[in-house]
């Protein structure tokens, strides 16, 4: 009966704007939630059977949709480890009791938290969250983990109380020799440079290069120096010595031409390298190429150390943790120094709309959502992580506040038909008496 189809497609009326009245208040209530997603209610109108003449209500349907795609403004914190992504991508994390437990970490995604190091010195948000990421090596490399799965990731876990230093393994030289301490008549004087190294234990130690000019017996330039390497961490003693011949030709004057090995690892004229042995291990020297302006080089009158520039840094306390806008966390020490420790991907998925909606502003992967992949921060279809920051609900309280009018309109309307309808059966019922 065509009254009777009104009456249930008011009811449904009153259920979906119901339904609506939920996702109001929940975006709402959220409008100050970090990372918070509105919800948003969709009507579909439901249409029955009609005969000729008749017209048979059919009531209205109603689905309901996160908008995980929809990304709140970010603010500005004090805190480091406070990580927000601009554009798209989501931070993995794991939860803090699972971590705890010692099992399994199921991968969860959020796109703001603010991290601080607890007890154990995991970064966890005051919501129970922890960051995870791929681990460095000891040089501070990422290696190749996996990108299609969470195989590769860890909970990030910080030492609060490591002493930490890192041993010198290269060193590269850019430094120019007076020309004219190799002509006839010069007084040969050395020229002498120190170079601080970082031994295994992160010791202060020190090379000594001392650089002789070799003073022709007649009228000329002999173009050549004897450079020398001693070693402070064993005991002064020689670790190699190297004849430099430079080239005095138009185009290619001043650069490096010839270098004989006297003691020490061979110089590689590929490379422009050679290794030596301190006290603690092999050590390579960059010189530079020959025949190339970088590097070693004899002009003018002066002894210049362009650039010295070498790897490693001594022991030292930690002093705090941050992370950079491509993902990587890198601790500072109280040395000046600081080394990377781990690298925080963004995860992407096909429909972000799609995954499946935790607690505290987390997902995880559904099928709906697609499948994942981890790309490195500012980069492919991905945003990039910001610092101090935080993102804001992506709730707009005007637009709730419109939308609740509009849905008490609704929902007043909807239950006016209901008392027509009831009206309207009760003097049919009249009929019969």
């Amino acid at each position: 009966m065509t009254i009777s189809s009104s009456l249930n497609a008011s009811v449904a009326g009153l259920q979906a704007n119901a339904s609506q009245l939920a996702t109001i208040s929940d975006n709402i209530a959220n409008s100050s939630t970090y990372g918070y997603k509105r919800a948003t209610t969709d009507f579909d109108s439901m249409v029955t059977g009609s005969t000729p003449g008749t017209y048979t209500a059919g009531g209205v349907g109603v689905s309901v949709q996160r908008l995980i795609d929809e990304r709140g403004s970010l603010i500005s914190t004090t805190n480091a480890t406070d990580l927000a992504v601009r554009g798209g991508g989501f931070l993995p994390v794991t939860s803090a009791s699972a971590v705890a437990g010692g099992g399994e970490t199921p991968l969860e995604l959020t796109t703001t938290g603010s991290f601080r190091m607890n007890a154990e010195g995991y970064l966890e948000s005051p919501s129970g969250l922890i960051l995870m990421g791929w681990p460095a090596d000891a040089d501070g490399n990422i290696p190749d983990y996996p990108r299609d799965s969470d195989a590769g990731l860890e909970p990030i876990q910080i030492n609060a109380g490591q002493v930490t230093g890192s041993a010198t393994t290269q060193i590269e030289l850019a430094v120019n020799l007076p020309a004219t301490s190799t002509e006839f008549g010069a007084d040969g004087t050395p020229e002498t440079l120190s170079i601080e190294y970082f031994d295994n234990l992160g010791k202060s130690q020190t090379i000594t290069v001392t650089y002789t000019p070799t003073v022709p017996g007649a009228a000329g330039a002999s173009n050549e120096w004897t450079m020398t390497l001693t070693d402070s961490a064993s005991g002064g003693a020689v670790i190699g010595e190297y004849t430099l011949q430079f080239d005095d030709a138009r185009d290619t004057g001043g650069t490096l031409l010839n270098v004989a090995t006297v003691s020490g690892g061979a110089y590689d004229p590929l490379t422009g390298t050679f290794d030596v042995a301190v006290a603690g291990g092999p050590m390579t020297f960059d010189i530079g190429l020959p025949g190339e302006p970088s590097g070693m080089t004899q002009l003018t009158d002066l002894f210049s150390p362009g650039q010295i520039s070498k790897d490693g840094f001594p022991a030292g306390n930690l002093t705090s943790v941050e992370v950079d806008a491509n993902g990587y966390v890198y601790a500072f020490f109280d040395t000046g120094m600081s080394t990377r420790i781990y690298q925080v991907p963004l995860i992407n998925v096909a429909n972000p709309n799609g995954l499946k909606v935790m607690d505290n502003q987390t997902y995880s992967i559904s099928n709906l959502s697609g499948s994942m992949f981890l790309w490195d921060a500012a980069d492919g279809p991905v945003g990039d992580i910001v610092a101090y920051a935080r993102e804001e609900s992506a709730t707009d309280v005007a637009r709730e506040l419109t939308n609740l009018i509009e849905t008490q309109r609704a929902y007043s309307s909807n239950a006016k038909v209901i008392q027509t309808v009831d009206e309207m059966l009760q003097e049919t019922t009249n009929i019969k008496r």
